[in-house]
């Protein structure tokens, strides 16, 4: 069964845009959860951009679905990661200077350090996910590191759709499905579990939701944006919805 996890951290980006208490991502998680979520992702960014460490730790004692803590693979990151437990650490890259994550995790041109924070990470009994390109070396390399979970990086995909007319039967976007289908082969034959997630909206989220053995897609933005019209429990319905409908499963 195809799962949703909500990524709130925008929600978070609104409230500290006045340095104020609200919007509280907490309450954004719990109207996600009623909504049909699955799961709640938020990015604890060294900056501390949006997320606040308070955020996570409210929402680790708040929340009754899975928690996916997203960070850089640094010892400051990890820690927080070990002390709170979350369900699942995603291993991002992160720079100070980009406005949301470009590109996947070099996993290949960094697997002794990244093997050591998995290490550390599964010791405190945390799933970790990488987040990488649709590229064999990378998934091999996520395996090698002892990652449990590889979450394919779809927006190259989700620009090709947008640039292409928005059709989904186009050549470029066909090709961009092409490769996350065949990194999602190789992430199962690896025994990993296959994830998806970046720049997924309502209009381009279907031909990844019925990806041979996809298991979640983690989305964020989009459903933000949507929830600023109708509701975060409503936005996250409407995209469960699809989702379940691409993968051909009861809503």
């Amino acid at each position: 069964m195809i799962e949703l996890g909500v990524n709130i951290d925008h929600v978070a980006t609104i409230r500290q845009a006045r340095r104020t208490y609200e919007p509280d991502p907490v309450w954004a998680a719990v109207e996600a959860q009623l909504g049909g979520a699955d799961g709640i992702t938020v990015h604890l960014r060294e900056d501390r951009r949006h997320i606040q460490d308070d955020d996570v730790r409210r929402l680790r004692e708040l929340t009754h679905i899975k928690l996916n803590l997203e960070m850089a693979a640094t010892a400051e990151m990890v820690g927080i990661a070990c002390a709170l437990k979350p369900e699942m650490a995603m291993l991002v890259p992160e720079g100070r200077h980009e406005i949301t994550t470009e590109g996947g995790l070099d996993v290949v041109g960094a697997e002794a350090k990244l093997k050591e924070a998995v290490a550390r990470l599964a010791d405190a009994g945390i799933v970790t996910s990488v987040f990488i390109d649709a590229d064999l070396p990378q998934v091999e390399a996520a395996a090698r590191i002892g990652a449990r979970v590889c979450e394919i990086h779809t927006g190259p995909y989700a620009h090709a759709f947008f640039e292409r007319g928005r059709d989904a039967e186009s050549a470029a976007v066909l090709a961009e499905v092409e490769k996350i289908r065949a990194a999602g082969k190789a992430i199962r034959e690896l025994g990993m579990r296959f994830n998806a997630g970046h720049a997924l909206n309502y209009f381009n989220v279907q031909p990844i939701a019925r990806l041979p053995g996809i298991r979640e897609l983690h989305i964020g933005h989009a459903i933000v944006s949507r929830a600023v019209f109708v509701g975060m429990r409503e936005a996250v319905k409407e995209m469960k919805r699809l989702m379940r409908e691409a993968a051909g499963q009861p809503a």
